[in-house]
């Protein structure tokens, strides 16, 4: 069966000779019988042509064989309507690609659409046999066009996305098509159970418990609550386990005498209106206590009133989707059928159309034909070779090179390298990775290299290697079949070490080809080639056997499950994990441990994992541990079993939660092997559930399109996906973001062209953007556009003459916005800073973790007043940071009172906060704010290791609260920002903050004391969460910072959270580091000290309102 292309002979056609036929036919005596058990099926067929008497359409029965593919299908219907001669000016003139295959479902018209596909695992195959239908029935009609209407909507969705995804100019099959079609099912589905309402007001609601500090703020259970109509209010007292439905009643209840007054007519009720908070489009509705608004717990934390507004609920008609020009696909496309279906074993070769690829026991291989390049690189002294892999995740399956040959513009190798493995054990999802690095040309080539390759490969050793270009190949493509024949892919890159390589390691996993094919090196592949399709089957049921564990290893399993997710595995480990799988299926915790010791290159391992997940229900069952679904989502497993399980457990995620790891959930869609999965599934159902999640994972994906061209089409699949849902209001707000955000960026970039060379921003400067953002004003910005780091916040037009340009080297705007929320009571204006030039995604993840940090810290309790100010990246090295309120800058502080010499001044931060508060009870409140926060961010940032800070770096509010600030700095910028090595300090905490706190030197003070009592808890409270932290560490370093992805640098956090050591340990480890910091505070002081004097002047001027 399978055509072999040797290294003389051309690549044959894929039609087999007669004698090729004859040969076969007597490899094997089968049963007459046989061709009595091939499913046929009998379908009737509605063409697309009509009777002229009756004016009905033609139809035609057949009886299809079951194992013939959907192509054959349509051929077979054709060649029978033309034998008949029936319309032949039309079935003459057209072909059968001319139509599509449509049958009816519950109501619903799907599309038969994969023409791959094995007719008998279709899914209208499976339905009607559920209905006992002998007789299917399947409409042929004409391949729809796309109307004028349909594609202006689609040009606009591709302006809102940043990408043209109906572009197919750059891909090597038709995944990304697949994808777009696979993706309407579920999204009909989830806008199908949509509740209306609840969609149009996305409550914002939170599913922790009230935290204990936060019920201290409430007196007997009871709540204050203003409402406010027109121009009056209402102050009622409600229980904070009452419904928003139930404040409403009770707000009707005390307005009975003097509705005049607050303009509520005479006939209405409170089913009528709705409560939204003032200034805020954040709505307090639906079925849950007013304690779990996220809202209400935000004034309750910061000891302010709750405003709310009463109004008639927004209309939901707003939220109306365009109607979808295609039909439901199949929900079994792409699914392969049985092994039994497709094996030759003792079937009539004749009628065989699908080979399994369990049957193909030869070893994989392929030829490396050559590589070409337009323009040598600038240094041609090189030889180079290609290494090719497989890969199933991070796990190397087998691995072959080629000779080395001297580095000129086209390199010709025509070498087959055989792999030490079978195409039988290929798994799903295994990439073939081909890298040409370069060595230095002391070595000269002898000619050719055996076979294989890879027995060869002494030449590099004495060379020193780089790898210079790289491209990977999915073996088994979307669909579950082997690719076949010759590939042409366009490798990407190395960054330079000057270049921006931030997301290198997640780059190179990816299966796109670089689109910039003209200038591109590119590598020329030929694949075996058979006569029929080689499909991966699906997994079969198999034998059940358990084995008890006995006693003595039982300790060793349950040390090796207690490791942290970062702990490598000896060989033994994994050994005995396999061996006794069935025992660790019972401890989900062991999942990723087991998982990562499965031999992904072996067919029948494979199988059996499959078998376990399947049989499973314990991970089912189990309490939701977040760390262990995100470890099963990272870059070591790609296997889709293993990842949908994950997926699975997520489910039952509340909002809150998916937006608080959605950033990292974003991230993590690089490791899917596939565009279609479990994980784009479930982020596209949570964003067209919540129009809050919708809208991060709107900015979330488009900063990555336009930043990543490496997932640049997967990501806008699952964006138009997203965007296809999400009802007119959401994309007529995200067209008047994407404007603003456009407009903004034509400014910035003038303006820097303008000062490009000087320091220090000239009122001329100033005069020139102010006079720009006029004209912007005036002819056509949006009247007013959500904030993309706070869509609850809707902003109105500039405040001209409070904008600047400020003094850093990118020359960020200083912007401010008034509220255009009529219903809002500050008079304060919306701080803005908008960058072009920084990457934004690396201070993203940063934040994100913090607001981790500070909800793992909630469950205990605990009040860190951290400050994560909103930031989102928009677009290519462009974005927003919030500006906060009333606060400034230390080096600002410092500078203001002594000049440079102020970084020696204990008292200056002192002084400032005293000055800043009205009273010594404001005072007290401010010293107590910042011992909390000092606290967290000193814990927070040692975690991190993000210690090392300037004073510029780090902002304090007025009321004390401290926080730092431009992350994605100091990661971008440091290669050892991990570890004490350069930074003499763990963490930031010098006399001045000690000063603060009423002590110095080595005395303490009950400040401190507690500042030290608020560490050791923050920091204990992390270490009860090491896996969710090292396994967002990891995933944080792969995708964002690639200079940071050794291994000593992912141990940085194993080493910060004592993992493996005792609470006690732990607590010393901590106590410890906080005496080195009193040591040598003043080596931080001398350090900030220089960096006055030296007017290190970017940044000074930053963030200080």
């Amino acid at each position: 069966i399978e055509l072999q292309v040797s290294d003389e002979e051309e690549p044959q056609p894929v039609v087999l000779r007669e004698e090729n036929r004859r040969r076969r036919r007597k490899m094997k005596a089968f049963t007459s019988t046989f061709s009595v058990a091939m499913d046929q099926i009998a379908i009737e067929f509605v063409l697309p042509t009509t009777t002229k008497s009756s004016r009905s359409p033609d139809t035609l029965l057949l009886e299809v064989a079951g194992n013939w593919t959907v192509e054959q299908v349509k051929a077979q219907v054709w060649l029978r309507v033309v034998a008949t001669n029936l319309c032949p000016e039309f079935y003459q003139k057209y072909s059968p690609d001319h139509c599509i295959l449509l049958y009816q479902k519950k109501g619903n018209w799907c599309e038969i659409y994969d023409k791959h596909q094995v007719f008998q695992t279709l899914d209208c195959i499976r339905y009607w046999k559920a209905l006992k239908k002998d007789v299917g029935k399947i409409h042929l009609t004409c391949r729809p066009q796309p109307s004028e209407e349909s594609t202006q909507y689609q040009r606009y969705l591709n302006y809102l996305i940043g990408y043209d995804v109906t572009d197919v100019s750059n891909v090597h099959d038709d995944e990304l098509e697949f994808t777009r079609r696979k993706l309407l099912t579920p999204r009909k589905i989830e806008l199908a159970d949509r509740d209306p309402k609840l969609y149009s007001m996305d409550p914002w609601i939170t599913s922790k418990h009230l935290p204990e500090y936060l019920l201290t703020k409430v007196t007997n259970s009871h709540i204050l609550l203003v409402i406010h109509r027109n121009k009056a209010s209402q102050t009622i007292k409600v229980s904070i386990d009452d419904t928003p439905v139930q404040a409403l009643q009770t707000f009707f209840t005390k307005i009975s005498n003097k509705r005049a007054l607050l303009g509520v007519p005479e006939d209405v009720c409170e089913a009528d209106y709705v409560l939204r908070v003032c200034g805020r489009e954040e709505y307090i509705y639906g079925n849950h206590p007013v304690r779990d608004f996220h809202w209400v717990r935000q004034c309750l934390k910061n000891g302010e009133e709750i405003h709310l507004v009463l109004e008639s609920a927004p209309n939901p008609g707003q939220d109306l989707v365009q109607k979808e020009d295609w039909a439901q696909v199949d929900d079994c496309t792409g699914v392969a059928g049985t092994h039994e279906q497709l094996t030759i074993d003792e079937k009539d070769h004749e009628r065989v159309f699908t080979i399994s690829l369990w049957d193909c026991h030869r070893k994989f291989r392929f030829k490396v034909l050559g590589i070409d390049i337009p323009a040598l690189p600038r240094n041609p002294e090189l030889i180079v070779y290609v290494e090719a892999s497989i890969f199933h995740g991070q796990q190397l399956l087998a691995q072959e090179r080629t000779s080395s040959k001297a580095f000129t513009e086209e390199v010709l190798w025509n070498t087959w390298l055989e792999f030490n493995i079978r195409i039988r054990d290929l798994p799903k999802g295994a990439r073939l990775s081909l890298q040409i690095s370069k060595g230095t040309s002391s070595y000269q080539d002898n000619g050719g290299s055996p076979v294989g390759g890879g027995s060869g490969n002494h030449d590099c050793n004495k060379t020193k290697s780089r790898l210079l270009y790289y491209v990977n190949l999915l073996l088994v493509d979307h669909r579950s079949l082997l690719r076949q024949g010759e590939f042409i892919l366009h490798m990407w890159k190395m960054p330079e070490k000057t270049e921006d390589n931030s997301s290198v390691n997640a780059d190179k996993l990816t299966s796109a080809t670089n689109p910039d094919k003209a200038s591109s090196m590119a590598v020329a592949i030929l694949l075996d080639k058979y006569c029929y399709p080689v499909a991966l089957p699906k997994s079969r049921e198999g034998e059940r056997g358990q084995r008890e564990m006995p006693n003595h290893l039982r300790k060793q399993f349950e040390a090796i499950v207690e490791t942290d997710p970062l702990h490598p595995l000896s060989q033994e480990d994994k050994e005995l994990l396999w061996h006794f799988r069935e025992e660790c299926m019972r401890h989900p915790r062991a999942y990723p441990k087991l998982l990562g010791s499965v031999r992904w290159g072996r067919q029948e391992a494979v199988l059996a994992t499959h078998r376990l997940l399947e049989r499973s229900s314990v991970w089912d069952r189990s309490v939701l541990d977040v760390g262990l679904a995100m470890q099963l989502l990272d870059c070591h497993y790609s296997d889709a079993h293993v990842r949908s399980m994950a997926v699975r457990k997520l489910e039952t995620l509340g909002d809150d939660d998916v937006l608080r790891y959605l950033l990292q959930l974003v991230q993590a869609v690089k490791f899917e092997p596939y565009h279609d999965s479990a994980l784009a599934r479930f982020l596209l159902k949570r964003a067209l559930r919540s129009k809050r999640i919708g809208h991060f994972l709107f900015w979330f994906l488009r900063s990555e399109i336009a930043q990543s061209m490496h997932y640049q089409q997967r990501y806008a699949v699952l964006l138009e996906a997203y965007l296809r849902g999400c009802g007119e209001d959401m994309l007529q707000d995200f067209r008047r973001q994407v404007e603003m955000t456009e407009a903004l960026q034509k400014v910035t970039r003038e303006i820097k062209a303008m000062s490009a060379e000087k320091y220090d921003v000239s009122a001329q400067v100033v005069f020139q953007l102010r006079q720009k953002l006029e004209n912007l004003q005036t002819s056509g910005l949006p009247e007013s556009f959500r904030v993309p780091y706070d869509p609850g916040l809707r902003a109105g037009a500039l405040v001209i003459e409070q904008c600047k340009v400020m003094a850093s080297k990118k020359r960020p705007l200083w912007l401010q916005f008034k509220r255009a929320d009529p219903t809002t009571l500050s008079s304060d204006t919306i701080g803005v800073i908008f960058k072009d030039g920084d990457d934004l995604r690396q201070d993203m993840l940063i934040l994100q973790i913090l607001l981790i940090m500070e909800s793992i810290w909630e469950e205990e309790s605990l009040d860190l007043s951290l400050l994560p100010y909103g930031c989102i990246s928009t677009g290519n090295k462009i974005g927003m940071i919030e500006i906060v309120k009333d606060a400034t800058t230390i080096a600002n502080i410092q500078q203001s009172v002594v000049g440079s010499t102020g970084a020696f001044k204990d008292e200056i931060l002192n002084q400032w906060l005293r000055d800043k508060c009205v009273s010594e009870e404001k005072f007290q409140q401010a010293v107590e704010r910042f011992v909390f926060s000092c606290g967290g961010y000193c814990v927070a940032t040692y975690v991190l290791g993000v210690g090392d800070r300037h004073n510029d770096n780090i902002m304090i509010t007025e009321s004390g609260n401290l926080f730092h600030i431009d992350f994605g700095h100091i990661l971008g910028n440091y290669k050892s920002f991990l570890g004490i090595s350069k930074e003499r300090v763990p963490f930031v905490l010098t006399p001045d903050f000690l000063y603060v706190m009423g002590t110095s030197g080595k005395k303490s003070s009950p400040h401190f004391q507690k500042f030290q009592d608020v560490c050791v808890r923050a920091y204990l409270a992390l270490r009860h969460h090491t896996n969710l932290l090292v396994i967002l560490f990891s995933m944080m370093l792969m995708t964002g910072m690639p200079q940071l992805t050794s291994k000593e640098d992912i141990e940085y956090i194993r080493e910060a959270l004592t993992v493996g050591r005792t609470e006690e340990e732990a607590q010393r480890h901590l106590l410890d580091q906080i005496e080195i910091c009193r040591d040598k505070g003043w080596t931080v002081q001398f350090n900030w000290f220089l960096h006055l004097v030296l007017g290190i002047k970017q940044g000074v001027d930053k963030r200080s309102a």
